[in-house]
């Protein structure tokens, strides 16, 4: 199984909002996920990011991917 650790959207049509989940690859963008780890919404000024770093590192040391978006985003929450 393929873990990806990827932003899931939610939000209203022209508002996004993105959630921060770690799902098996094969599963569709805003399908079913293993774990809730966080929160991205790029519509506040300046955007919000909040990670359960404790979470993320489990996942990353367990051999689950991040996406190059969700790879900045952890670098920048200090993960």
């Amino acid at each position: 199984m393929a873990v990806k650790i990827r932003l899931r959207r939610m939000g209203a049509k022209k508002a996004p909002f993105y959630r921060i989940v770690v799902a098996d690859s094969r599963y569709p963008r805003d399908g079913r996920f293993i774990e809730e780890i966080g929160y991205y919404n790029p519509q506040e000024e300046p955007a919000v990011v909040k990670v359960d770093v404790e979470k993320a590192k489990k996942w990353i040391a367990n051999g689950a991917q991040p996406t190059d978006t969700v790879k900045a985003l952890l670098k920048n929450a200090g993960v």
